[in-house]
């Protein structure tokens, strides 16, 4: 200003008053309403709203009109929580227990009178459903008398988003769709799309007057907010809740598992060796658990030297031999005694016999030149080894008496057992069947099974033939770590057939010899790595799933671990395996794997997002209903012998 107070064209000079209000030589502040208002709103629409800014925005508000009369935490909003690009706000109003008692002794009188209409009419459905309706209001209501519960009234909006007016239809009844799967009903609010987008901005101001009722209980199943705290009060310190950072303690044997059976899933290098040896190395040391793995990888040799365990290599080269024909009694409680006895069951061991022998002759092409007339065979010519060394289902039958027994080996009772029948023995009998075989339908069996099946024959030099003769390893009691190493073995089809051909002997010796008595059995677990390898082989499958079901019988976890759960989604006949195991650990997984994943265990978008960016050692754990984010963190001790990659082991 000049000295008379006018203002020219040369002089910028301002006022103190101007200086409040003006930066930057006049221009006005920016508050932060200027800086995220969009440049306008068009409300004119009765179904959406159109936000308009450098690209046209579209929003749909929806109200929740219809609920279910039970509700469950915190599963009531989930779908609505984690749909996507939407805004939700729950207004809850507390009403207070005069007006509360009133509205419900109101609702009392009219139910009775309902129900005493619904008697004279003869309708007993509704009476007896009027009735029940009846009994609850009066109930809440002398909880709410009594002080042990509150009504409250409660709004829930939600408004979807989208660049797209067709894609805003979809996610309406999409959303729609998946909020109907827990009876929840919600509708675009029409014709007060701009009270409702109102209502659902952080102005805590509620302008729309859809109110359902819900007691204290039903109130908490709202609420997104909580904290998953998952394990048993003993057990073993698996890792450490992310959440919390409190340790997680599990145990597989705990009562309140359905099942003791356990699935680990992860991509290649999420951790998932280090976290199984880590577990079993903490349940032989603080809970005395025997562990068997199925080592597909050779991983597992040095927990077995680290436990005091055995390690038995399998391979073309090694004099190990382990026999399919293996028979052993199980120990099975008596239905009217009570009492546990020794029985043995030929025919379940003919038909597993059988399994491995139809995978070995279907070879690694999986030929479909072998029908049910292939497996009749094989299964009369097993029952016939059996038969003619006299072993039936009685105990006995498995022992010889003789005497003269200073190279055979004794059981604690003084008897000698059987040589067993072998694959070879199996084979000079198939022979022996061609050559007096008369029909003509069995002809190109006989001579198909002569073909495929030399290759396992020792007799004959068969490239294959290390599960042909008597077994030469026998599994011993007390053993804290068995590790049976197959990973010399060829890999696209020697290696499966001997896991379902071990699994089998596992079974036998391992599983079986448990008491049923869990005061008496011993808890043994039963790892096997890479399980997708078992997949394509349908007998492999079939036996899986049987060990998967029976195995809690007789005090025994069954792990699965594998990389490609895509593989266990496309078989539909190995979803017991899944269904039959409470405990599942994810870990890291590809953005492949995931959508299967989820689509399965229900998982939300937050955990299956989480699966996709965690760190290494780091999962999502499911046991039972509680789910929980943890960390497996092993001791530098335990880094020892659980590493797994060559690198840090060159390195330590």
């Amino acid at each position: 200003m000049g000295i008379f107070g006018r203002k020219t064209n040369s002089d910028k000079s301002i006022t103190p008053e101007q200086d409040k209000n003006d930066t930057n030589f006049g221009l006005k502040k920016k508050g932060l309403k200027d800086l995220i208002a969009p440049a306008g709103i068009d409300a004119t629409f009765t179904n959406h709203l159109e936000i308009f800014s450098s690209k046209t925005r579209y929003a749909r508000s929806m109200i929740v009109s219809a609920i279910p009369r039970m509700c469950t935490f915190p599963e009531f909003l989930r779908s609505m929580y984690t749909f996507g690009d939407a805004n939700i706000s729950v207004f809850i109003t507390p009403k207070g227990e005069s007006t509360s008692q009133n509205e419900l002794n109101r609702t009392i009188n009219e139910l009775e009178s309902e129900r005493i209409v619904a008697l004279k009419r003869g309708d007993i459905n509704r009476e007896r459903l009027l009735e029940q309706k009846r009994l609850e209001a009066e109930e809440l209501r002398d909880q709410i008398a009594a002080g042990f519960n509150k009504l409250y009234e409660s709004s829930m909006i939600c408004t979807l988003f989208s660049y797209n007016l067709e894609e805003l239809d979809k996610y309406t009844e999409l959303l729609s769709s998946e909020m109907s799967k827990t009876l929840i009903d919600v509708k675009p609010a029409w014709a007060v799309q701009e009270e409702a987008f109102k209502s659902n901005l952080p102005f805590c101001e509620n302008k729309i007057n859809k109110k359902h009722v819900f007691d204290r209980n039903s109130m908490s199943t709202v609420f997104p907010f909580f904290t998953s705290e998952i394990g048993h009060e003993r057990g073993i310190p698996i890792g450490f809740n992310v959440q919390t950072g409190l340790p997680v303690l599990f145990d597989n044997f705990s009562p309140t598992l359905t099942n003791y059976n356990m699935v680990i899933f992860g991509k290649s290098g999420a951790g998932k060796g280090v976290t199984i040896k880590t577990l079993t190395a903490r349940s032989s040391v603080l809970m005395g658990i025997e562990s068997l793995a199925l080592d597909a990888e050779g991983e597992y040799g040095v927990v077995a030297e680290s436990l005091g365990g055995v390690n038995v290599t399998i391979s073309p080269n090694s004099n190990t031999i382990i026999n399919l024909f293996d028979i052993e009694p199980e120990t099975v409680k008596d239905e009217i005694t009570g009492r546990e006895r020794a029985v043995l069951n030929v025919e379940n061991k003919v038909e597993d016999v059988t399994q491995a022998l139809l995978t070995m002759a279907r070879g690694s092409t999986r030929s479909a030149e072998v029908n049910e007339l292939t497996k009749q065979i094989i299964a009369e010519s097993v029952a016939e080894e059996y038969a003619s060394l006299g072993i039936n289902n009685d105990v006995n039958s498995l022992y010889i008496s003789s005497n003269d027994s200073s190279e055979i080996k004794k059981d604690y009772f003084g008897r000698i057992k059987k040589r067993m029948p072998t694959i070879g023995s199996w084979y000079n009998r198939i022979i022996n069947k061609a050559r007096s075989n008369e029909n003509e339908d069995y002809r190109f069996h006989y001579s198909y099974l002569m073909k495929v099946m030399k290759q396992y024959i020792r007799e004959y030099d068969g490239q294959m033939a290390y599960f042909d003769g008597q077994s030469t390893f026998d599994l011993l009691e007390d053993v804290p770590f068995i590790n049976l190493d197959i990973s010399q073995l060829e890999e696209r089809f020697a290696r499966p057939l001997a896991q379902q051909i071990l699994l089998s002997w596992i079974w036998e010796k391992y599983v079986k010899k448990n008491s049923e008595d869990k005061s008496k059995a011993t808890k043994k677990r039963v790892l096997i790595d890479e399980a997708w390898m078992l997949l394509p082989y349908p007998e492999a499958v079939d036996f899986l799933n049987t060990m998967a079901r029976r195995a809690r019988k007789r005090n025994v976890s069954l792990a699965v671990m594998s990389q490609k759960f895509q593989d266990f989604y496309e078989k539909p006949e190995v979803q017991a395996v899944l269904t039959s195991s409470d405990t599942k650990l994810f870990l890291a997984q590809d953005k492949s794997e995931i959508q299967y994943i989820k689509e399965i265990f229900k998982l939300s978008e937050g955990e299956a997002n989480f699966l996709i960016t965690c760190n290494r050692g780091e999962g999502l754990l499911k046991v039972g209903n509680d789910s929980a984010v943890i960390a497996i963190r092993p001791t530098r001790k335990e880094f020892e012998f659980v590493e797994t990659n060559l690198n840090n082991i060159v390195r330590r």
